[in-house]
């Protein structure tokens, strides 16, 4: 069973031109302790999701289930019990001006009546989990970015959650910036096997991350996976449009000027584009290129490719130039797809 499931979810919303259905049927399960990214454009329902989960939007139809209660059935103050155990960060911050980093750490624990001596044995320890122990007494007006957004993290984790949803949580932020809160969040789910649900609308920060991806489109669950999976088998279109912002699918102009050169200048035997993808360790770390020559007798030329890790896995492509008999080029295809490696035969250039 898994720690967050929601079934058949439907949201509709009254728009300027009438209603607006953000949400159509949704089926997503997180495992406990999985970090699960759900990425999307603009407007495609990904924040209408995550906000379903603790039922900020309540959906005008289907069932949410977190650590085994189906929240759509409970009252209000039932309701708000169980939102303690979800935590919840956002892209600007949503902290209170007129209070300092540990007063806003400490609000939720005010309010669900906590004694200060209490409330101070537990803020102490997230202060220094995110960093900030020497800023507790400042404002909000007077850290950056980054401090405000792990002050976020703090405040979200002081009920002690079993749940962590972050809603476009580094949006806001500058790249290296976000590596770290990516990096922070990355050590809480480890530490404290907390279950994060991650809303972005970039593959960078799914890459960083996320173990599991949900690609949402005009409401809609379109793709979904383990996230090395999904970067080397996209199956939907916009799931490779998102990958073109890490892994360009298309090859650059002058790539393909000089693989159409070096076609025409093939002889009696035309060459053979081929785009391979590979991701683990197990691709990557055989020599399968050279394995291949030797064995089918075929030459192979590397004329585009990248190379880039996903937590720590590595995961790429490569476009090469097959020289060879038809049938030879053909077997080592199959061998290449019976090691693991995805491989597109590129009809046109």
């Amino acid at each position: 069973m898994g720690m967050i499931q929601l079934s058949d979810i439907h949201q509709i919303y009254d728009g300027p031109s009438g209603p607006v259905e953000a949400l159509k049927g949704i089926d997503l399960t997180v495992a406990p302790g999985e970090v699960f990214g759900v990425i999307g454009r603009s407007g495609a329902g990904k924040s209408s999701l995550v906000r379903t989960i603790n039922l900020l939007n309540r959906p005008v139809r289907g069932s949410v289930r977190v650590d085994g209660r189906e929240l759509t059935a409970l009252d209000d103050a039932e309701l708000r019990a169980a939102r303690q155990g979800i935590g919840m960060i956002f892209q600007h911050f949503n902290l209170l001006a007129s209070r300092t980093v540990y007063d806003n750490v400490a609000l939720p624990l005010e309010l669900a009546g906590l004694r200060p001596s209490d409330i101070q044995a537990r803020v102490e320890p997230l202060l220094e989990l995110v960093g900030l122990t020497g800023l507790r007494d400042r404002y909000p007006a007077q850290i950056s970015g980054g401090q405000k957004q792990r002050v976020g993290i703090a405040r979200a984790l002081a009920n002690r959650p079993k749940v962590l949803l972050s809603d476009e949580a580094t949006s806001a932020l500058d790249p290296e910036t976000t590596r770290s809160i990516l990096a922070l969040l990355q050590q809480i789910n480890r530490e404290f096997g907390l279950t994060i649900v991650l809303i972005t609308h970039e593959m960078q920060v799914i890459k960083q991350l996320a173990q599991q991806v949900a690609v949402i489109d005009h409401g809609r669950i379109v793709e979904q996976g383990a996230v090395l999976d999904v970067f080397t088998r996209p199956q939907h279109e916009t799931t490779r449009s998102l990958l073109d912002d890490i892994a360009p699918q298309a090859l650059p102009e002058s790539v393909l000027a000089r693989i159409r050169a070096l076609m025409l200048d093939g002889g009696s035997q035309t060459p053979q584009l081929l785009r391979l993808a590979f991701a683990g360790d197990d691709a990557a770390d055989q020599p399968l290129l050279s394995q291949v020559i030797r064995r089918f007798g075929i030459d192979l030329s590397i004329v585009h490719g990248q190379v880039d890790e996903i937590q720590g896995r590595p995961f790429g492509s490569l476009a090469v130039l097959a020289r060879g008999a038809g049938e030879s080029v053909a077997s080592a295809v199959a061998y290449l797809r019976g090691a693991g490696v995805v491989v597109q035969e590129v009809a046109h250039v």
